[in-house]
């Protein structure tokens, strides 16, 4: 079953390797392992719900709790404490369009704030109620069927609930693949990826979401909303798909989605590139991105991030002959590692992959085998498990990206990592900040942070101590020129950041047509934009 109050299945659960555990504390001290609130303890503070009776709604408590939060820090701090704050007053989980159109009816007449729900995987805040109205939290999994499959024209429709491997499973039947894989790909949805603007892990050959996506079917309280999904380009005015990719529930409930797909790849393939300082291993990925050769990843951490992966791995002995072999080939101290994918034909794999270490040679990069390739994307989904390991000892993790050109890059990387480590000095708390470089294009890169800190005697505190790094950052990143979300969406804690990138006007018109599309405000109230006081 999955989790009540962490990440994934609580059948799986990542055990810690000794030396990622002596890692932890000998950078930050000893972990403080918080006491988690029983979910019985949780059930018994649940109010009685508001809403009136509805024979798709559920005032059930668990299925409450268990929609009342995502997988932000915040909602972490809130589930493991116990101490939640509003939960929604009822669930729905609807089958098909007409089911989703007659619950936005039903919140219309009785002033009901509506939350979509997929997988409920939101890191920044999506699916928490706010505010002072009845919530109904409109959960789409049910959804999930393909419903239709053109071949000729490789388009795919979905019911916009269909998780990461219910949807790969049902084209792979057919020899496809959309080829979307975010680090959430267990739980995230296909209406999720789309309403969030997606990227995921494999975005250099297949896209990202907005590549991806054809059009749909778009439930408004308005009315519904057709995206033709046949159209391969149209001139026709303003493109409304841009409106529902990045609505984050604003304007609706999407139903149903169309995707563009290809056949499987013939062969696949992950290495492992060990260069010796951090510049040099972005010069190469640059130049191998603008170059054009079509690989379908490339990954490159900073010597701290190689670091922190190599040290949490476990498998000490071997890691440490790997390290005097790379330090023998010119890459010591300032090791860092990038991770290639290569899929497509054989052919063309092949001739990819010479052409990527001919270039990543000239930078002095010293290929390690497909060993760590594999082991990369064996455990590429997993590694959200080590969050609840690593709480359990006493110790938080978060994430924060961005994404800006390539001459930035190093200015933005520095900036944010030299605004994260002091930031808890003044509670005598050290943190430990590690970057890499997840997506890249040829004009320019998305910068993937992870910051590691203990946790606090109290909740109360370890929420102050997160605010504080997440305001540095995020400042920081607008200070300096990012975007202020390459992946994750915008929700609740990017929402304060938003005119800087938007300005003033650009948020009116956004505005604008939220109130269109949702003229009562029942959508997922306070998301993407603040509320207005």
């Amino acid at each position: 079953m999955r989790r009540w109050n962490g990440w994934g299945d609580d059948s799986f659960v990542y055990e810690l390797p000794d030396s990622a555990a002596r890692y932890a504390r000998e950078t930050l001290g000893p972990g403080r392992p918080p006491k988690d609130a029983p979910l019985e303890e949780v059930l018994a503070q649940v109010p009685a719900s508001r809403l009136p009776t509805h024979p798709l709604i559920s005032a059930d408590a668990e299925a409450r709790v268990r929609h009342a939060r995502g997988q932000s820090f915040p909602d972490w701090v809130a589930m493991r404490s116990g101490q939640f704050g509003a939960v929604p007053d009822g669930v729905a989980f609807p089958q098909n369009r007409e089911q989703v159109h007659a619950l936005l009816d039903f919140a219309r007449a009785h002033d009901v704030a509506v939350i979509p729900y997929g997988g409920g995987s939101s890191v920044v805040g999506h699916v928490n109620p706010i505010g002072e109205r009845p919530t109904l939290t409109v959960n789409v999994t049910r959804m999930n069927r393909l419903l239709a499959f053109d071949k000729e024209s490789q388009l795919a429709t979905f019911g916009a609930g269909v998780s990461g491997p219910e949807l790969e499973a049902q084209l792979r039947a057919h020899g496809y693949t959309l080829g979307h894989y975010p680090q959430s790909f267990e739980y995230s949805t296909l209406g999720g990826w789309v309403v969030t603007r997606s990227s995921g892990q494999q975005s250099l050959r297949y896209g990202r979401i907005e590549k991806l996506f054809a059009g749909g079917h778009l439930e408004t309280p308005a009315g519904p909303l057709e995206l033709p999904a046949t159209f391969p380009a149209s001139a026709a005015g303003p493109d409304l798909r841009e409106l529902v990719l990045g609505s984050e529930g604003r304007l609706g409930i999407l139903t149903e989605a169309t995707v563009r797909v290809t056949p499987l790849p013939e062969k696949e393939t992950f290495h492992a590139v060990f260069f010796p300082n951090f510049e040099a291993g972005r010069a190469a990925v640059r130049e191998i991105v603008q170059a054009g050769i079509p690989l379908s990843m490339l990954r490159l951490s900073t010597a701290m991030e190689t670091e922190t992966t190599l040290a949490m791995a476990g498998h000490e002995t071997l890691l440490g002959a790997l390290k005097k072999y790379l330090a023998l080939r010119g890459a010591g101290d300032e090791r860092c590692m990038l991770i290639v994918g290569v899929t497509g034909s054989e052919a063309l794999s092949d001739a990819a992959s010479k052409a990527t270490f001919d270039i990543t040679g000239k930078y002095n990069g010293v290929y390690a085998t497909q060993t760590f390739g594999k082991t990369w994307h064996k455990n590429r989904f997993r590694s959200p498990y080590l969050r609840n390991a690593l709480w359990e000892e006493g110790y938080g993790i978060d994430t924060l990206e961005t994404a800006t050109s390539w001459s930035n890059v190093p200015t933005m990387v520095k900036a944010i990592e030299e605004a994260l480590r002091p930031s808890l000095l003044c509670k005598d708390e050290f943190v430990h900040v590690f970057t890499h470089l997840s997506h890249v294009y040829p004009y320019g890169s998305s910068i993937y942070v992870q910051f590691l800190f203990r946790l606090a005697p109290t909740p109360e505190e370890t929420l102050e101590c997160w605010h504080t790094l997440k305001t540095v950052a995020s400042e920081t990143i607008v200070a300096n020129g990012g975007t202020i979300s390459h992946q994750h969406g915008v929700g609740l804690d990017h929402a304060p950041y938003l005119q800087a990138e938007k300005s003033t006007l650009g948020l009116r018109a956004i505005q604008t047509a939220l109130q269109v599309f949702d003229p009562q405000g029942v959508m997922n109230p306070g998301k993407l934009l603040q509320q207005q006081s």
